[in-house]
């Protein structure tokens, strides 16, 4: 839900304001990167369900590291996220066991 309301919060200002050119991107996240295995750990703990791994080479291209700067959102937008990583893979979680086929459900 945090993630959505940094949506719904962008496009008010998009709706609201006048009219400009060009373009604005504005990074919805925590600005803290996570680990694989951090991600496998909360969405286990998520799903109380053991989620199976196999630890390989790291693949060409892949990178170190990878997270936002949300700071022009606080800024402009007065949108931070409110959760950790536990509460996202919650309310992922909780989201697809509601909605196993994905969105073909709520919009077909």
């Amino acid at each position: 839900m945090d993630l959505a309301q940094g949506h719904v919060t962008a496009l008010d200002k998009l709706l609201c304001d006048k009219p400009q050119s060009g373009f604005k991107a504005y990074n919805l996240g925590t600005g803290t990167g996570y680990s694989v295995f951090e991600m496998i750990e909360a969405f286990s703990k998520a799903s109380n369900k053991k989620i199976p791994y196999e630890v390989v080479e790291r693949r060409e291209g892949d990178i170190a590291s990878s997270y936002c700067d949300a700071s022009l959102a606080k800024t402009e937008l007065g949108w931070e996220a409110k959760y950790g990583l536990d509460k996202m893979c919650e309310d992922t979680w909780r989201w697809q066991s509601k909605n196993p086929l994905g969105y073909r459900r709520i919009f077909y």
